[in-house]
């Protein structure tokens, strides 16, 4: 099974034969055979050149550069026989078509919002004290068929959120990781580093899926198709974030795995360092790789999950079978 690369410290990568050579600062060098790598995720100062990317691509292998803080920076993928201009065309159909993309839009915020329920759900069995949170998202939930236009559906699922954040509170035993409000660039508090560490990586994943189908990253329905590279991703995280992303913050706080020197303070903001970093990712590969199932008949990872997703999602926009989001059993 195909590997995602991680590299946190500087580094080098090159082209030996048909192997990855990766080269740290202090001349130690990794050989990853190519036939193992599906995706390069590059954390720390890196060096390559033109080769290794005409290498890369020749491999189908997508490399997803992130900054010094562990922001997204952008992307490099192979041009692919999988990109489908009949696909593009429904997708633009979809968009352009207000009723349509309504309908699409509200399906990820109704995921979203039953995933959230989910979670909120198994803790308040556990601990109490989320009553009033499980309503709130209930009666979200109903608001939905009444929205209108994206832009109600984005208040309601923003309000949703924020409230559903809030029950952090009591699902995370640590009070260093308590909730007051969402504060993105810079994150204002280790909550809110774990969050968006979480989700961009989560964006990046979703990415890499979407290029293994006819799908168009650039065209979402929920997030615009405006200036900004890729929305269809952003789309598809919204199921996913509670189950993968909030689950993850869950283990990490709730066992007190991340300690002080997992965080630095920079800039007026919270981020995590490396050593933080590589805990965090530790636990993100082990839930992609966790067995659930999926509808009736099907185990599946959770990445291969996302997969599946998208390809209900293909199913939908040529006119298949209508899209219903994931959700998790509990």
């Amino acid at each position: 099974m195909k590997k995602t690369i991680y590299i946190f410290s500087s580094s080098a990568i090159k082209r030996k034969g048909n192997t990855l050579c990766l080269v740290k600062a202090d001349g130690t060098k990794k050989y990853v055979p190519v036939s193992e790598v599906s995706t390069l995720m590059i954390f720390g100062e890196t060096t390559f050149n033109k080769r290794l990317l005409e290498f890369l691509s020749s491999n189908e292998i997508t490399l997803h550069i992130f900054n010094h803080y562990g922001y997204y920076v952008g992307s490099f993928y192979p041009r692919t026989h999988y990109n489908s201009g009949f696909m593009t065309l429904k997708q633009c159909e979809h968009y352009l078509d207000y009723a349509k993309r309504l309908s699409l839009a509200r399906k990820f915020v109704e995921g979203a919002l039953k995933n959230m329920l989910k979670n909120v759900t198994y803790y308040h069995r556990r601990k109490g004290g989320l009553s009033s949170t499980l309503e709130f998202l209930e009666r979200a939930l109903h608001r939905l068929s009444e929205a209108g236009s994206v832009e109600e559906l984005m208040a309601v699922e923003g309000q949703a959120r924020e409230q559903y954040y809030s029950s952090f509170n009591v699902i995370i035993d640590d009070p260093v990781y308590h909730y007051e409000k969402r504060e993105r660039r810079p994150p204002r508090s280790r909550l809110d580093t774990l969050l968006s560490f979480g989700n961009s990586l989560l964006y990046v994943t979703v990415l890499g899926e979407i290029y293994k189908t006819h799908l168009d990253p650039r065209i979402g329905f929920l997030h615009t198709a405006n200036y900004r590279k890729f929305s269809l991703n952003l789309d598809v995280a919204e199921v996913f974030k509670p189950v993968i992303v909030d689950r993850i913050i869950f283990t990490l706080t709730n066992k007190r795995m991340l300690g002080s020197s997992c965080f630095m303070d920079e800039l007026g903001g919270i981020y995590l360092n490396e050593e933080g970093r590589k805990i965090f990712v530790e636990q993100y590969e082990n839930k992609l790789k966790q067995t659930i199932r999926y509808g009736k008949r099907i185990k599946a990872s959770y990445q291969r999950i996302i997969r599946l997703e998208l390809y209900k999602l293909e199913k939908h926009i040529i006119g298949e079978k209508e899209y219903e989001p994931f959700v998790a059993q509990w």
